[in-house]
């Protein structure tokens, strides 16, 4: 990695005046003790114009305007501003990958570090403008010398050129502190992004309003989009196509560790997409007991089960969230089916009440009580079903809840109302998870031993339809006899 010749200097300014050319400080430990004036002068000219002109607007931009017309209308009169948020150090001088808020990209598209929608109002509703960094200047040297300048970190669009891939006004966003500050008037806007934004609002803003911006933003997302119904099928085949890669290379995870089966699935999702959507969890053996595995520093043996629970992310950033459980060495046990078998029995009976008017928490209900039925029915719990589903014994080994709503987020529209979400009712356009599992620890000893260090569970990603619902990731097999054909065909 280059060593940046000035970090001193503001990497994002927070205002024009900090961007005007100046002396470029001395970095401590740095190779060249500093710019001369003769260079500085020579690196301000020279270059191209490489300004792009008639660009297309986002495949979403259409979208983005209904979803700002529509929370324009449920909050008339009152400003509201949205920031994407800022870059985040993760070590000295390096910063993690940034990723826009989702409230940011769900209204905007755009997912540049720094930018800010407000929506303005007006006497017919409001005026939405989108504050972002200009380009890196080339006047005073932020363009080579800075550690977020266009030579170090690559080209910005121009203001221009946003207001043509976005279909919004463009400003720039080092002059939207101080107007922050000045304005007046009632204002709501997303925290826990940008302490800037916050910082020039701390007297106009209370929690409370802001938490129903918040709320609002979260439920808008519940029913999807046409748009954002095929980002989720895009994201759910890459997805297909990453375990694919994975089961292809399991000898060298065997010869290795989970980490393997982590960089495969790695490498389709930043190819096909943007990222994961969420940390992959490659748990094999005991570790499939652990629900959020991500450490991903285990051993992959034969005989063993591979629990993969992971998603690509794509360019839109729209995820999926699919979990199979498969043998290593492509045949389950006696044991491992028997288990296998009574998750795939309970998701097939989630599944089946997902559909239009039921209430979302049907599907979570139906697969429970199927996994308590063979809990009883293994002698592992004292019946009848219906003690034990309402004292919630079964949870010892089924722990979590057996779905949620999919999207931007993978645990997506999480700050909606309890009425609008979990004790809701399911309409055509909702996308969820419906993910029951069995995790056996390898230290319980109220089950037999042949069950402890199991853990399985499958998940799929399934749209609710007009008539009933949609598998997304049909693509990849469940019964337990397919998933053995599925992967002996992908060995050969």
């Amino acid at each position: 990695m280059a060593e940046e010749l000035n970090p001193e200097t503001p990497e994002t300014p927070d205002s024009p005046e900090e961007a005007q050319p100046k002396k470029h400080a001395q970095r401590k430990n740095g190779l060249y003790p500093a710019v001369s004036d003769e260079l500085a002068e020579n690196m301000r000219s020279g270059w191209a114009d490489t300004e792009l002109h008639g660009l297309e607007p986002l495949a979403q931009a259409a979208h983005t305007a209904e979803r700002r017309a529509a929370l324009s209308a449920r909050f008339p009169g009152e400003r509201l501003v949205v920031p994407a948020g800022r870059l985040k150090t993760r070590s000295n001088d390096t910063e993690y990958p940034f990723r826009a808020s989702t409230e940011y990209a769900y209204l905007t598209g755009d997912q540049t570090e720094n930018g800010v929608l407000v929506l303005e109002p007006g006497t017919e509703g409001h005026t939405a403008t989108i504050y972002l960094l200009p380009r890196s200047d080339r006047e005073n040297g932020e363009f080579w010398l800075s550690g977020q300048g266009e030579l170090w970190v690559g080209r910005r669009h121009s203001l221009a050129e946003a207001e043509q891939l976005l279909g919004i006004p463009a400003q720039d966003v080092r002059t939207l502190p101080e107007a922050l500050a000045e304005a007046t008037g009632p204002v709501r806007a997303v925290r826990g992004h940008d302490h800037v934004i916050e910082a020039a609002l701390a007297d106009k803003v209370t929690a409370e309003t802001d938490e129903a911006l918040r709320v609002y933003l979260s439920e808008a997302r519940l029913v999807k989009d046409a748009f954002e119904i095929g980002e989720l099928q895009k994201a759910v085949d890459s997805t297909v196509r990453g375990f694919e890669d994975v089961v292809k290379v399991l000898d060298k995870a065997e010869a290795t560790s989970e980490r393997y089966i982590e960089g495969t699935f790695f490498l389709r999702a930043r190819v096909e997409g943007n990222d994961v959507g969420y940390g992959s969890i490659c748990a094999a053996g005991a570790h499939a007991c652990t629900l959020h595995w991500v450490r991903n520093d285990g051993a992959v043996r034969s005989g063993d089960l591979l629990l993969l629970d992971a998603g690509v992310e794509t360019t839109s950033l729209y995820t999926a969230d699919v979990t199979r459980t498969l043998p290593i060495n492509g045949t389950y046990s006696d044991i491992q089916r028997k288990i296998y078998d009574a998750v795939y029995e309970s998701q097939e009976a989630g599944i089946a009440a997902v559909k239009p008017g039921a209430k979302f928490r049907d599907f979570h209900d139906a697969s429970q009580r199927v996994l308590a039925e063979k809990l009883v029915e293994w002698g592992l719990l004292e019946g009848p079903v219906e003690r034990v589903l309402e004292l919630g014994l079964q949870r010892r080994w089924t722990l979590h809840g057996t779905g949620h709503m999919l999207g931007m987020d993978v645990h997506d529209c999480a700050a909606a109302r309890t009425e609008s979400y979990v004790g809701g009712t399911l309409e055509p356009g909702m996308c969820l998870t419906v993910e029951p599992g069995l995790y056996f620890q390898a230290d319980d000893l109220t089950v037999p031993e042949e069950y402890r260090g199991i853990g399985v569970r499958i998940e799929d990603d399934i749209l609710v339809t007009e008539d009933g619902n949609r598998n997304l990731s049909a693509g990849l097999p469940r019964r337990s006899d397919e998933v053995e054909s599925w992967m002996a065909g992908l060995k050969g």
